[in-house]
């Protein structure tokens, strides 16, 4: 609940419209967040380490994607 607050307080407060700072703070968030679900509610802690780097790697992916779009936006 805390992440989610802090994720929300970054995206709705005016800290540095144009700056990378605050999308970096809400994915690296999310990032977390998606990570915790995966290995506690998906219970892929106790799966094979494939399933785990797969699902962490995909997480990793789109994040680096969306964060990566959002520096190439004029």
């Amino acid at each position: 609940l805390v992440a989610t607050g802090i994720a929300w307080w970054v995206g709705e407060s005016s800290l540095g419209t144009r700056a990378l700072w605050p999308v970096a703070v809400v994915f690296a968030l999310a990032l977390a967040k998606g990570v915790a679900i995966a290995l506690e509610f998906m219970e892929l802690r106790g799966a094979p380490a494939v399933w785990r780097r797969f699902v962490i790697g995909w997480l990793l992916v789109v994040s680096a994607l969306i964060v990566a779009v959002r520096l190439a936006a004029p």
